[in-house]
């Protein structure tokens, strides 16, 4: 513990790279506007040389409006994968890193040119890797103790099969996002036309001939009459409440997050998605040689569920003390009964590692059919929803049409 805490005072500090907005001049004669990432100005500077670019002038940009930071995890994978089937042939790490910066993304480029310069000049893997701020710690740790074992491959093999299963999570979630969120966005833009263009026009039309309009046509009208002669108010307000959505992402990432551990189904899917996410970490960990109270404390950080972090938080303090783990696992229930029984199992069995990859895998297939379950459950609901956005106007235009009918007929 206290080596560690040493490396934590004593190690490189990770990169405070930024965002800076550049107006540069090609080898060509032409010009370039875009974003790049760097440290500081000078390797700025240095990054815009290697691409063959000439800054012509540069703004440093504040964090908020910088891109994202984060490397995508198809990089991630990309990069694990490159490098284990480099070095397990013998590369060297330099060379590998060299080979392995042309099969990224080119915004990881730099990061990847980076930590192969840092390692030709005598760091350590891991460090390179805290230094760029390539890769979440979860990852780092892994590195620092494959290098301690010497299997620098392997762990790079482990965590390459890691990455893509959390890109097969990441999928899944995104995929229960994107089909609500395309729906709804066509019966917004629907409803909007109907009441901007239809709705007005056919009350108006009504009201001579001398139909007298229900209140909630005319309040319909009237709205849809306000939107046309104000839309441009209509859009700042709209822009103004993204805008402030986006400052307050996090509070509503909160409040999200406490809404969906509490319906129903989605809480369910909340729950094995944390479960994923904490077996395959913990699969990457042991497999690396980690110790299991170490694995433990980084692996309860990648989680975010309240309840599922407190108990496992507290499985591990006690494991610390000198609790027995099987004892311990059986009061974590927050986890499933079979999850803990095979647990409990593994532990007597002296096999946790295997336990870990087996849980992973079914816990991303558990994942995959509590989606399809809960898409399936979403929609109806989803039917009912734009029913009542668009059903509600037709009705605003059915009933003085039903009512100018039985007039004529009268």
């Amino acid at each position: 513990m206290s080596r560690a805490l040493a490396r934590s005072h004593t190690g490189p500090k990770p990169d405070t790279s930024g965002s800076f907005l550049v107006f540069a001049a090609t080898p060509s004669g032409g010009r370039r506007l875009g974003m790049h990432r760097a440290r500081d100005r000078r390797q700025l500077g240095e990054d815009l040389r290697k691409g063959r670019l000439v800054a012509i002038k540069t703004w440093s940009l504040p964090s908020w409006a910088g891109t994202d930071n984060k490397v995508r995890l198809k990089d991630q994978a990309e990069l694990h994968l490159q490098l284990s089937q480099l070095l397990v042939r013998g590369v060297p790490l330099v060379e590998a890193l060299d080979v392995t910066s042309t099969a990224v993304a080119a915004r990881t480029k730099p990061r990847v040119e980076r930590m192969r310069d840092l390692v030709a000049a005598g760091s350590s893997f891991s460090d390179a890797c805290e230094q760029v701020a390539i890769f979440d710690r979860v990852t780092i740790s892994v590195y620092r103790a494959a290098e301690r074992t010497g299997d620098l491959a392997g762990a790079a093999k482990q965590l390459s099969l890691t990455t893509r299963r959390q890109l097969a999570i990441s999928g899944k979630v995104g995929t229960l996002m994107i089909y609500p969120a395309i729906v709804l966005s066509i019966s917004v833009i629907v409803t909007t036309g109907m009441l901007t263009m239809i709705v007005p026009r056919i009350g108006k039309a009504l009201e001579g001939a001398g139909v007298e309009l229900p209140w909630f046509t005319r309040m319909m009208v009237v709205a849809g009459i306000f939107l046309k002669d104000n839309w441009l108010i209509a859009t700042l307000t709209v822009l103004a409440c993204v805008t402030a959505a986006v400052f307050a992402r996090e509070g509503i990432a909160r409040f999200v997050g406490r809404a969906s551990r509490s319906i129903p189904i989605l809480k369910d899917v909340v729950m094995a998605q944390e479960a994923a996410r904490f077996f395959t970490v913990m699969a990457a960990m042991t497999r690396s040689g980690i110790t299991l109270a170490e694995a433990l404390g980084t692996a309860v950080a990648a989680i975010g569920h309240p309840a599922l972090k407190k108990q496992l938080s507290s499985l591990r303090t006690k494991l610390v003390e000198g609790g027995v783990l099987r004892n311990l696992i059986d009061r974590v229930d927050a986890l499933p009964v079979p999850t803990r029984r095979l647990l409990i199992a593994a532990e007597r069995a002296g096999d946790l590692e295997s336990a870990f990859e087996t849980l992973a895998q079914d816990m991303a297939d558990e994942l995959d059919r509590r989606s399809s379950r809960l898409l399936a459950a979403l929609e109806p609901l989803l039917i009912v929803m734009m029913f009542l956005m668009i059903g509600t106007l037709l009705l605003s235009i059915m009933i003085p049409l039903m009512k100018l009918s039985g007039q004529q007929l009268g």
